[in-house]
């Protein structure tokens, strides 16, 4: 019956996070909201320039360049018929890649 208790768990919400941040640093809530603002504004400005974001001891932010796809011919691997692929564009991709300190966490 454990396990099940602890697959319904839903993650936290957002006032949820900031409420508890706020008990338990000591900050009003407004000031812990300021802080999660100022972090997607550093990170944001991070990935545009390096295109590498250290969230210290936790994780690394990355972006990665997709080169666009042209559209091709290939075979489906459920039904083995000949189908044409679409053509993708070129994208960004954004990668979180966990550092130890998260790692040891799980």
């Amino acid at each position: 019956m454990a396990t099940k208790s602890k697959a319904s768990k839903k993650p936290s919400t957002k006032t949820e996070i900031l409420g508890h941040i706020s008990e338990k640093t000591g900050l009003k809530r407004k000031e812990v909201s300021a802080v999660f603002d100022e972090l997607a504004v550093l990170i944001k400005r991070d990935l545009k320039s390096s295109g590498l974001f250290n969230v210290v001891g936790l994780m690394k932010i990355k972006l990665v360049h997709k080169p666009s796809t042209p559209a091709h011919k290939g075979i489906n691997p459920f039904t083995k018929e000949e189908m044409m692929f679409k053509a993708k564009p070129a994208r960004n991709v954004v990668k979180v890649l966990p550092l130890k300190g998260l790692k040891d966490m799980v």
